[in-house]
């Protein structure tokens, strides 16, 4: 069960579908037809969508999907019942887990599947509504969820503040990428130029905080050699993100979506993640594996993922620090190459696909004794 999605959640689900489903397991994946026109869930072998609409706020449509889902579980065990097979639903994000805890509610205690909730984001960081209504979403899936990953630390604090009965780790892995055809023009022509590249990249959202990144290149004006700052992503602050930028008057290359963000990546002086917060992203495991060096912020799973020495680390909202940093990394070779065999070494241990699905199946075993 995946909800709306356009980032990591989605490619996570996605990846999991696809590695169940070569091992055999049949697999439905439930959720909003955007999302699966986005990650084509549909058109992975061996694995069947089913639309199950609701969008990312609660709605009065809610009640409809919610019974849409009681249907489609009922049917499902029916038929897993019937062919001798378990079955486990695996809900992601705390909307599509409590629509889930809802629907399964109204399901007979002998046919109801186990379930498991992974938790893919911390609470709004802003006061009012938001906020209440994630508090009681994690209550309705911390005590009706049969068990809970988190892919943080102070992920699985909250919930079992909350009361969830099994609460453990989530592991997410980022995907291999192959070379594409072209690197952006922007950065390929900077880097032809001697300049060096400030790559981040991300959905262009408050939670991702590129207007801090935009005041901290201001302090990089300076340097002997300008740096260009390049920002693959799109989202809903793109307009007030490039009149901020032409505001400031930086250098900034807005790349739109991009899908070979790995290989822009082997172009970038620096990799910068400005978050206010985190889980366990993938493109900062995918910036670990291209041994770039990293600044990111002290948040969430980002210590727990790039360790001790394999990125440097600021406060979330800080923008001297974060101008401070990256300065650091530009103007110091020892440094940047410091970090570098850091990143390395810390990519070496970062768990790989077939380990995601391995600690899946493990989880849905643990529902089903």
């Amino acid at each position: 069960m995946v909800g709306t999605t356009a980032g990591g959640t989605g490619a996570h689900v996605r990846m999991l579908a696809a590695g169940l489903a070569a091992r055999g397991i049949a697999v439905s994946v439930l959720g909003p037809s955007a999302a699966d026109a986005r990650f084509g869930f549909g058109a992975l072998t061996g694995v069947t969508f089913v639309p199950a609409e609701f969008g990312d706020r609660p709605r009065p449509r809610d009640v409809a999907a919610v019974w849409r889902l009681r249907r489609e579980l009922s049917h499902q065990r029916a038929h897993v019942d019937a062919s001798g097979r378990q079955e486990v639903v695996h809900a992601h994000g705390l909307r599509a887990g409590a629509l889930t805890v809802l629907a399964l509610g109204w399901v007979r205690e002998e046919r109801r599947p186990g379930l498991v909730v992974t938790v893919h984001n911390a609470p709004p960081s802003d006061a009012g509504a938001p906020t209440v209504i994630y508090a009681l979403l994690e209550r309705l899936v911390a005590r009706g969820a049969d068990l809970v990953l988190c892919v943080s630390a102070d992920l699985e604090a909250r919930l079992r503040a909350v009361g969830a009965r099994r609460v453990g780790r989530a592991v997410v892995s980022a995907a291999q990428s192959n070379p594409p055809d072209s690197i952006a023009a922007p950065i390929w022509e900077a880097a032809a130029a001697g300049r060096p590249v400030v790559l981040a990249a991300g959905r262009l959202v408050a939670q991702k905080e590129f207007g801090t990144l935009l005041d901290a290149a201001v302090a990089w004006r300076d340097m002997d050699t300008e740096p260009l700052l390049a920002i693959a992503g799109d989202g809903p602050l793109a307009g007030e993100l490039r009149a901020r930028a032409v505001g400031l008057g930086v250098d900034v290359a807005f790349l739109g979506h991009r899908d070979d963000v790995a290989w822009l990546l082997a172009a970038a002086a620096v990799f910068v993640l400005p978050s206010r917060w985190e889980g366990q992203p993938l493109v900062l495991q995918e910036a670990l594996r291209a041994g770039v060096p990293i600044v990111a912020t002290r948040t969430g799973g980002i210590p727990d993922l790039v360790g001790g020495d394999a990125a440097l680390l600021v406060e979330p909202g800080d923008t001297a620090g974060l101008a401070a940093a990256v300065r650091a990394v530009l103007a110091d070779p020892s440094l940047a190459a410091g970090l570098r065999v850091a990143a390395a070494r810390r990519a070496a241990a970062l768990p790989t696909e077939d380990d995601a699905v391995t600690a899946a199946l493990s989880s849905y075993g643990v529902v089903l004794r």
